[in-house]
Formats: structure tokens, sequence, C-alpha cells
């Protein structure tokens, strides 16, 4: 656990690791926090959401952000825990998370006289644009990918394909859950106590959000219209096969009846010819193009 003061020595913020949870259970009984707010904080699974206990004036704000590694080839997403009472802030983190820990330590080193809702948007507001560099990465993946499936369409790259399509679910999900809990705060009650400052940083983060839930739908919609497309080109090359095996199975069938007709033992015409065997073939070559002409112009 660590503990940071900062404006002017009024404002306290006190980040905890969520994987000790003896000691997340001591804060939480010290600043007199339920045990939902526990079970939020716990859950890895969470959603964003915000909400807010009159009776002890506390926040909570449980909000998206991206975990760095990749999980089976796709990024996820993972929530932080803010939670505010009174004059001091505090965040829960993980190993997953840690790395917004640091920034924040030293976005605080860099202005120390930050109010502690200036901080808090403003971590908001580098949450939300944390998010764009995996954007970016995917849709340069997107675009690998398509080149490859231009030139063969394997399915280690539909797979590959199928990743990203996966990947860019998560991150839409994620962005409109943040998105909308920072309409929420615009709509509740503690945004009347703000100061024009801080009401600028919950703006600025908001326009953020907005900007970032647009360029995920893109990025997914592009995905989605490329993979209906493989799709289809799938179902055509398909398609074509059984058009293809359809009709050789139907001219294989002529040399077969023909040569099974003439082999059984019983008088047949032709059966004294000694070019019988010629005429056969003669006769099965021309039932075999005359029935390909029928069914190209059919097929």
């Amino acid at each position: 656990m660590s503990k940071t003061i900062f404006h002017n020595d009024q404002t306290h913020w006190i980040n905890l690791n969520s994987d000790n949870e003896t000691e997340l259970r001591a804060l939480f009984e010290e600043y007199n926090l339920d045990d939902q707010i526990l079970a939020y904080t716990l859950d890895k699974n969470e959603r964003a959401h915000l909400d807010y206990d009159r009776s002890t004036n506390t926040l909570v704000l449980i909000f998206n952000v991206p975990n760095q590694t990749k999980i089976d080839n796709h990024y996820e997403t993972i929530p932080m825990t803010f939670i505010i009472t009174n004059q001091t802030l505090i965040t829960i983190t993980n190993k997953k998370n840690q790395y917004l820990y640091v920034h924040m330590k030293n976005m605080l080193a860099r202005d120390s006289g930050l109010t502690l809702f200036e901080f808090l948007f403003s971590s908001l507001f580098y949450i939300t644009d944390s998010f764009f560099p995996y954007i970016e990465e995917i849709n340069s993946e997107r675009v690998s990918v398509n080149n490859k499936l231009k030139q063969e369409t394997t399915k280690k790259n539909l797979l590959y394909l199928s990743d990203l399509e996966t990947g860019i679910v998560f991150l839409v999900s994620a962005s409109k859950q943040n998105a909308v809990l920072l309409n929420q705060i615009k709509t509740h009650a503690i945004y009347k106590r703000l100061t024009e400052d801080e009401k600028e940083e919950l703006d600025d983060a908001l326009i953020e959000a907005k900007q970032l839930v647009e360029m995920t739908q893109l990025s997914s919609q592009i995905l989605q219209q490329l993979s209906v497309s493989y799709n289809n080109v799938l179902n055509n090359n398909l398609n074509e096969t059984i058009r293809i095996l359809t009709v050789l199975s139907v001219l294989l069938t002529i040399p077969t009846i023909i040569t099974g007709f003439f082999g059984m033992n019983v008088p047949l015409p032709l059966s004294d010819n000694p070019m019988a065997w010629i005429i056969i073939i003669a006769m099965s070559g021309i039932i075999w193009v005359t029935l390909s002409y029928v069914l190209k112009r059919i097929l």
C-alpha cells in the first residue's frame, strides 16, 4: 500500500494491490466501506459503472482499462476501482494495471497542486487515451492479414482475422461502458459541487471517451465487413468445387454405363465386329463431348 498527500496537504491518495486481500479488508474497515464495494473491487469481470453511497458520501467508479498483455492472441480489458470518500482517493490496482499507478504517480510529481477531482478526471483521460495505441495496432494487423488473405485464403490467416474481431469486441464494449460512466457523472448530484476546472477536466475525458467509441466501432465494422467478404469468397469457392465435382461425376458415368452395357454376357450388337471396341470408344467420346457442352451451357 502506498500513500501520497497532494493539493497543499489537503488530499490523500491511497493505492492498494487487490492481491493483498487482508490489507484491503483492513483499509475498507478503516474508511467504513461496505462489503458490496469490496466485492466490486475483487470481481475481475465487473462492468464499468458508478455507485454512490449518500450516507457515507462515498463515490465508487469502476473503470475499464486496457490489459497490456494479449490473452489468446487478442487484447482484453480489466476493471480498475476508484473510491472517493471525503478528501481521500483510493485506487485498487493489480499486476495487470499497475502501469497506470506509475503514470498517476508521475502526474502528481509534475503537478502536486491538482485537486482530488482534477487528479481523478486527468487519470480517467489518460486511461481512455491509452486505448488508442491498441486500436491502431489492431488496424495495422488488420491491413496485414487482409493483404495475406488476398494472396492466399488460408486457415491460419482466417483464425488471425477472427482473433482481431474478438479483441475489438472487448474494446468496443469497454469504451462504451466508460463513456456511459462519464456521462453519468455529469448528470449526478456530485457534478454540481465541482469547480470549473474540474468540470473542464471531466469534459475533456468525456470527449476523448466518445472519440474512442467512434474509433472502436469503425474498426469493428471494418473487421466484420472483411469477415463477411471472405466468408462469401469461401462459400463461392466451395460452390465452384461442388459444381466441378458434380460435372465430373456425371461425365464419368457415361463410359461406365456404355462399357457395362457391352460387357454383359448376352448377344449384343457389334459383338462379332472386330472394330467394336473402337466404335464403343468413339460412341462414348461423342456422348461425353455432347454432354460436356450441354452441362457447360446449363451450369
